[in-house]
């Protein structure tokens, strides 16, 4: 797994690439929260280009960036899903609630 990000006043960008499996969920979780200690950052945006692959575990990071943001008013956006992983937010129900 590898993680990117670009700060642009509150919007912080994270570029993830591999797969966000229980192999490196932990880490994953760590990193982005590490990131997102800065209150003044209000939107993630999760860009899942490289993203092949994300199972429950994945769904729990994201669930997990999602609470921390929506606890400071912010907001959380995912771009370009791959096959499997847009399969993953279908039939979790991810959609309703992360914005495209």
């Amino acid at each position: 797994m590898v993680l990117k990000n670009r700060r642009q006043g509150s919007r912080l960008t994270v570029h993830l690439s591999g797969e966000l499996d229980h192999h490196c969920a932990k880490k994953v979780r760590q990193e982005m929260d590490r990131l997102l200690a800065d209150t003044a950052i209000k939107e993630l945006v999760l860009d899942l280009r490289g993203l092949e692959f994300m199972d429950s575990s994945g769904i729990g990071v994201l669930m997990g960036r999602y609470r921390t943001l929506s606890k400071r008013g912010g907001k959380m956006r995912v771009r370009n899903l791959s096959g499997q992983v847009e399969r993953v937010f279908n039939v979790s129900g991810l959609y309703r609630i992360i914005d495209m």
